[in-house]
């Protein structure tokens, strides 16, 4: 059976289990890829691409 895949923040790569203060929500521009953010980018606001849409955030 294949391993299921480990959620990595979209900017720094790093896994967020147990991750307090991490999150996963769709991407507000296309709504179709699941954005995942580690609480270091969160917090310091680093940018991301949605891979789908091109979608640039935060701000």
């Amino acid at each position: 059976m294949a391993e299921k895949e480990k959620p990595v923040c979209i900017s720094c790569k790093k896994r967020i289990t147990n991750d307090n203060g991490s999150v996963r929500f769709p991407c507000p521009g296309c709504g179709e890829y699941e954005i995942i953010r580690c609480s270091q980018c969160r917090k310091t606001s680093t940018k991301y691409v949605c891979p789908k849409c091109g979608f640039e955030g935060p701000n």
